[in-house]
């Protein structure tokens, strides 16, 4: 029998973890695959009650979440806890997911270790280094460092070659994002959050989320305010906000929009809630990527809060529109989309340009196609 091929995986961060579950599950059931999970626990709170419900406990978990954390911390941590892993199991390859600071950190370590790195959600690009922060540039060095690149898309595979990227080393899967869908969505699903069952579903759901760290401040008080005016103006929606635990957020959050009328501020939802509440919503606005890539699933038009976006392929589809932060940006998208139905519909029924549900099967085929023989 040939000897199974080692594959480890790393990553710290909930959004993370949902776009890598499905892949997890792949390896799984593959007899060629020796599949080992190491998680840093970035979002400790976050992270561990995504993997629970799929029954995946890490082999390793360096629990790296502290209080008050900087980038730097995140970075410095990573390097330090993940080398003796890397040494003790001596995998062939280790899987590195998207552009957070565990991603790029980890990366470094693997190349340290002179042990190979793939790349899901590899070739995305703002051309902005700041926005997202510090993401696009966590992306770009994890370019450089990554042996094997599972592009999503055809134009996520065009901005690896102009940074002369191997042509042979770029594998276009789709989106292992829209691969979890299948698992987490279902006809009649009952909500697993006790706070949603205060939802009205006889307006118009407005389903929301804001974290990124360009948008602390002054542009998230303005996405607060202009959301207040939309329920003020619109009495048919309801908004329903889960939170990011951060206090940068929590804190206006909850200052312009805690006593709201038809405004639902929850704790973050698991992510089988979190696509059932996708499925039942009218409205997306999000500054979110991965939500970017799965709102076109559940036609659900999608209002993305921010400046710039990685993922120009749903503006290419018509699938997401740029609404920027400032208050009356988001209040003028958010009202149009409320308003305008013929907009509204053409942006519900365009096709995703993020995938089929088959990217997971693809890397795995195409890591034991290149690695089976060694």
């Amino acid at each position: 029998m040939a000897k199974k091929i080692k594959v480890m995986s790393v990553f710290g961060t909930r959004p993370e973890a949902a776009k890598m579950i499905p892949l997890l599950l792949e390896m799984r059931e593959n007899p060629q695959i020796e599949s080992i999970v190491c998680v840093t626990a970035q979002h400790r709170e976050l992270l561990d009650g995504v993997l629970q419900p799929f029954g995946i406990t890490p082999d390793f978990d360096l629990n790296l979440m502290k209080a008050g954390q900087t980038l730097t911390d995140i970075t410095a941590r990573v390097l330090r806890e993940l080398a003796p892993v890397l040494e003790q199991t001596q995998p062939q390859i280790l899987l590195v997911h998207g552009d957070t600071t565990t991603t790029f950190a980890a990366s470094l370590a693997a190349f340290y270790a002179r042990v190979a790195v793939g790349h899901v959600e590899a070739g995305l690009r703002s051309f902005d280094k700041f926005r997202p922060y510090p993401e696009e540039i966590n992306r770009k060095i994890t370019t450089a460092i990554a042996d094997f690149h599972f592009a999503p898309t055809e134009l996520s595979r065009e901005n690896l070659l102009k940074e002369n990227v191997p042509p042979e080393s770029i594998f276009i899967t789709g989106n292992t994002a829209i691969d979890m869908i299948k698992h987490t969505v279902s006809e009649n699903a009952a909500f697993n959050d006790s706070a949603l069952v205060g939802v009205d579903f006889t307006k118009r759901i407005i389903l929301m989320t804001a974290h990124r760290r360009e948008n602390w401040g002054q542009p998230l008080k303005e996405i607060c305010n202009a959301v207040k005016q939309i329920l003020t103006d619109f009495p048919d929606t309801f908004l329903v906000w889960p939170v990011h635990p951060g206090k940068a957020v929590i804190e206006p959050a909850h200052e312009i929009l805690g006593n709201t009328p038809r405004a639902l501020l929850t704790k973050p939802l698991d992510i089988f809630d979190m696509h059932n509440m996708m499925k039942h919503a009218h409205l997306l606005l999000t500054d979110s990527g991965g939500l970017q890539e799965e709102s076109p699933t559940f036609n659900l038009p999608t209002i993305v809060l921010r400046e710039v976006t990685e993922r120009p392929e749903g503006l290419t589809a018509g699938t997401l529109t740029l609404a920027g932060v400032a208050q009356q940006s988001v209040y003028t998208e958010t009202a149009r989309l409320l308003t305008n139905s013929t907009d509204y519909e053409k942006m519900a029924q365009a096709k995703n340009p993020f995938g089929d549900g088959k990217a997971s099967g693809m890397i795995v085929s195409t890591i034991i196609e290149n690695l089976g023989g060694n």
